[in-house]
């Protein structure tokens, strides 16, 4: 499942650019309380992610086998990342539409609804891999339909909260569906997000071509070592977003005095969610990579724990990085934005190639 884990980045990455571009937009809104135009804003994002979407899965369903191909996914695995990917892709609304509704909750300052949601998804998801894979015998197709049918649950009750919430915001004039100047603006935040997540996982994939050549032992420690990472940097990104809608509803709201103790504020608040992380990452990976490797010992483990020793002391340049692209995205900076995301992306790749 690492080879299409890789591959899925890409379109999760534009899915996380609409939440982005939305959560911003209806954020300055909800700070300003101009509530016509941010039903407006939600109702236009609705519509173009369902366009979007629609042009991915079917390229997804296209080029998938090529993408396979081209990051020298083995033969032995083959078929199940194909398998994995071909059910994955009909899921793809489900990602799209639960991430727009997460970003509208976090812009209207409501974190714990969509943490409600995760929490029981994940937990859910868990359940049913073990009733279709152990109980039913399902295989890597088990674990798919399992995903599938998790998203499309928690993705069906956020947009029901969703709309129950916009029930209680009234506006005095008629809400268009859809605004072309609306979604302008949300493009000019969403694209540049779009692109550094993309940008991330093209990376990604290129790194992983890279660990692929050197045999299944190392993939599979490789894999377990991601799987712990994108934990950490998950989260700090969450944390980043959140910097960045508590950013756009200050500059809404002509409050930017705030924003620089917001800034302040994100720091310290990453910075001592790092600490424990790292030290627990750096001496006691061995433990963490054990729960997704099949021994204690061995080429798999030695790989895992030495990556997770190498990053571990550099999440707190990552999580700093995360609390300025939240800054710089909620007041709208985004050619700086963008900049350190393709800085990012070279020095990523490059340095894999030079010293692999």
């Amino acid at each position: 499942m690492g080879n299409s884990y890789e591959i899925t980045l890409i379109f999760i990455a534009f899915a996380f650019g609409c939440n982005i571009g939305c959560s911003v937009i209806v954020s300055q809104l909800f700070g300003a309380k101009r509530y016509k135009d941010l039903k407006t804003a939600v109702y236009t994002t609705l519509i173009a992610s369902g366009v979007l979407c629609a042009v991915l899965m079917l390229g997804g369903f296209l080029f998938c086998d090529g993408l396979l191909e081209l990051i020298n996914t083995p033969a032995n695995t083959f078929a199940d990342s194909k398998l994995y990917l071909d059910i994955y892709m009909m899921s793809l609304p489900f990602v799209f539409y639960y991430n727009v509704a997460t970003g509208i909750f976090s812009a209207l300052g409501d974190s714990k609804t969509p943490f409600v949601f995760l929490a029981c998804s994940s937990i859910t998801n868990i359940a049913v891999d073990i009733l279709f894979v152990a109980g039913f015998h399902m295989g890597i197709a088990g674990v798919a339909w399992a995903t599938f049918l998790c998203q499309g649950i928690s993705c069906s009750l956020a947009l029901i909260f969703i709309f129950r919430r916009f029930s209680t915001i009234k506006t005095e004039v008629k809400v268009k569906i859809f605004s072309w100047r609306l979604l302008g603006q949300i493009a000019v935040v969403a694209i540049p997000s779009i692109l550094q997540q993309s940008f991330i996982s093209v990376g990604n994939i290129v790194i992983q071509s890279v660990i692929n050549s050197f045999g299944s032992a190392v993939m599979a420690g490789y894999s377990a070592a991601v799987k712990l990472n994108n934990m950490v940097i998950t989260s700090l990104t969450t944390l980043g977003n959140g910097i960045s809608n508590y950013t756009a509803q200050n500059l809404g709201a002509e409050k930017h005095s705030r924003i620089h103790e917001g800034f302040r504020a994100g720091l310290c608040l990453v910075w001592l969610i790092c600490l424990p992380l790292a030290l627990i990452y750096f001496f006691g990976g061995k433990f963490l990579a054990y729960i997704f490797l099949d021994s204690s010992t061995g080429p798999a483990m030695d790989t895992g724990v030495q990556f997770l020793k190498i990053v571990a002391p550099f999440y707190f340049i990552v999580s700093t990085k995360l609390v300025a692209d939240g800054i710089l995205r909620g007041s709208g900076h985004m050619k700086q934005f963008m900049i350190a995301t393709f800085t990012d992306l070279t020095l990523r790749v490059s340095l894999a190639e030079i010293l692999a």
